[in-house]
């Protein structure tokens, strides 16, 4: 079953974070204060950011975290698929494709659905371009603002 995070899944669901993470999926380490920010932000209904769980047999299996914004290149809403992880042991079983699909349907007016993936992480790019997804020849830069504490 796919559905929006509750406060019950919440250590479920930053234990998957800390392991996609510590990924090939990404290319460096976050701060892990921000994972709690994160589940806040979706828990307490922020329009920017949404996070989906997987639940197998009463476990988290999986989650996705979205980011949604408008965008003008694409002429409307924008859904930015952050992150999804499927855990390990619930691999190759479909769960991936179901969790996209999902996406797919809840957002079915979207004009964009994008993702970042690493070379290394072959499973998922594999996946994301069997659900359509094109390579995209842009060099990502950023900022990262210090938190003042």
């Amino acid at each position: 079953m796919i559905r929006h995070i509750e406060k019950k899944d919440v250590s479920g669901v930053i234990k998957l974070m800390k392991e996609f993470y510590s990924s090939p999926a990404v290319l460096h380490s976050v701060n892990e204060k921000n994972f709690s920010k994160t589940v806040d932000e979706a828990l307490n209904a922020s329009p920017y950011v949404k996070i989906l769980v997987y639940e197998k047999d009463g476990i988290i299996a999986g989650y996705c975290q979205l980011s949604l914004s408008y965008s003008n290149e694409a002429g409307g809403l924008n859904v930015f698929i952050e992150e999804i992880m499927i855990d390990s042991a619930y691999r190759s079983q479909g769960m991936g494709t179901e969790m996209l699909q999902y996406i797919f349907d809840l957002y079915k007016d979207a004009r964009r659905f994008r993702l970042e993936v690493t070379k290394e992480n072959t499973g998922a790019y594999t996946l994301y371009k069997k659900q359509g997804f094109k390579t995209l020849d842009y060099t990502q830069m950023i900022i990262d603002k210090e938190e003042q504490e």
